[in-house]
């Protein structure tokens, strides 16, 4: 069909694989390397970047004053999650100790340019420790092509790291670290010929180490303003390390094209339709209800409508064949496919989740008690059709109160099936959906709704690769 005659509508299937395969992303990612590499065979290299396994790897500057716990970061035996995220690029350290600020960026220009270290750093990434240390090692970098994705920066009061480095002991003949305080040697014999570091002797010399830190910090925060987090170092190393873990593992809010594509879980009386009607209502996106949606069918006299009628008027279960036919011409009108869509009441067990495709599920969670409180103590005026609730919300007036009706759905008896059928399945939804987010229901309802949508502004964190 000639485009010039007739507009073409692109197929919402095609946006949906895009989104899926993040194709939008890969497209900027090799766009961004291309451009920051200059590569000089462009379609060889971008062949080669396709081919590995994943192209996002760690590109992580680790900075912060002496004695803030850099190296210890980046040492730290913490399993897969070290090994996939954190190699130490000791070239680069060397190379700092042994030439000045000016001839180690001649040195790293040259090497990165004739390709001599860009084969590690491409398939396995890079951690950064300690440089660069001013704006101008930080400009150099970049000329260099050095661009990192995240940038750590540790900190603590001075005090604090001026006693870690008064502290500081170092053996000689292992290369550990240890501290007269925090971490002092079990052996006898190790503890007699730890060291001092050299040039740590006095409070002065660390001193004079802040202030020169201190001095360059605000320029190189300004450099690394769009992709910079800082973390308080004065906790246990530990968690300094997850807090810098999570971090390097998120993405960066990406400018590709994006359709949301929501689903809600959890339990009866978890909020869903509430969160549902919230996060349409600011996001102008459509709400869907599936059990609402296959009332609606029923009622429009279709032909699904007619096959579907018999079971809900028996109560019993429609079968899943029929209940994705609906959902899938639902979430296919325009509507959906332009604004994005939230979904409730579906899937309900794995097999359902197993027929749809999501970018976002969120699991709703709080216990049975609450449930039961929330759900059996509900009513509805059926002259303004408010809804009240013996605790939180009661009838503002006997009159009102006298007129209440309750669903006989909110039974005790019948909320207890619905819990127990849920946590049939709960199990099984939550190990098939292993980066959707849990929230604490058993909270006011705009607190969940703040918890939702600073997870929906952002994007999924990486998975991390397998290298068992």
């Amino acid at each position: 069909m000639d485009a010039t005659v007739k507009h073409l509508r692109i197929p919402p299937e095609m946006s949906v694989y895009a989104e899926k395969h993040e194709i939008f992303d890969l497209f900027q990612t090799l766009v961004r390397n291309l451009i920051i590499d200059k590569p000089a065979d462009p379609i060889q290299y971008l062949i080669g970047m396709l081919k590995r396994e994943s192209i996002e790897v760690p590109r992580i500057m680790l900075l912060g004053p002496p004695a803030s716990g850099k190296r210890t970061i980046v040492s730290v035996d913490q399993g897969k999650a070290a090994e996939s995220l954190f190699y130490d690029f000791q070239a680069l350290d060397s190379f700092y100790q042994l030439v000045c600020t000016v001839c180690l960026f001649k040195i790293l220009t040259v090497k990165w340019q004739i390709g001599v270290l860009q084969p590690v750093l491409y398939l396995q990434g890079w951690v950064l420790e300690a440089i660069p240390k001013t704006r101008e090692e930080a400009l150099c970098l970049q000329e260099a092509g050095i661009a990192p994705e995240h940038v750590v920066i540790l900190q603590a009061p001075d005090a604090v790291l001026i006693e870690r480095s008064l502290g500081k002991r170092i053996d000689p003949v292992t290369g550990d670290v240890y501290h007269v305080t925090f971490m002092w040697p079990e052996s006898a014999e190790v503890a007699q010929r730890l060291e001092r570091p050299q040039g740590l002797n006095s409070e002065d010399v660390i001193s004079r180490q802040l202030q020169a830190y201190h001095s360059e910090a605000h320029a190189l925060h300004r450099t690394y303003q769009s992709c910079l987090k800082i973390i308080d170092a004065d906790q246990p190393h530990v968690d300094v390390f997850a807090q810098v873990l999570t971090y390097v593992m998120s993405r960066h809010r990406s400018a590709a094209p994006h359709t949301p594509r929501i689903i809600l879980l959890g339990p009866p009386g978890s909020g869903k339709s509430l969160q549902a009607r919230l996060i349409a209502k600011k996001y102008d996106i459509v709400s869907i209800c599936c059990g609402e949606l296959l009332k609606a069918v029923a009622a429009d006299e279709s032909s699904m409508g007619e096959l579907i009628k018999p079971f809900l008027e028996s109560g019993r279960r429609v079968p899943d064949s029929m209940v994705l036919q609906i959902l899938t011409e639902r979430l296919s009108r325009l509507d959906c496919v332009t604004r994005g869509w939230v979904l409730h009441g579906f899937p309900q067990d794995l097999e359902q989740a197993e027929l749809l495709f999501s970018f976002r599920v969120f699991f709703l969670e709080m216990t049975d008690d609450v449930a039961v409180e929330r759900l059996t103590l509900r009513a509805i005026d059926p002259v303004t059709g408010e809804r009240y609730h013996s605790l939180y919300k009661p009838a503002p007036s006997p009159e009102v109160h006298a007129r209440l009706r309750y669903n006989p759905c909110d039974s005790e008896a019948e909320v207890q099936r619905r819990l127990k059928e849920y946590c049939i399945h709960a199990s099984a939804l939550q190990a098939f959906y292993p980066q959707a987010v849990r929230v604490n229901a058993d909270q006011d309802a705009h607190t969940v709704f703040e918890c939702l949508e600073s997870r929906l502004v952002n994007r999924l964190p990486k998975v991390l690769p397998d290298r068992a």
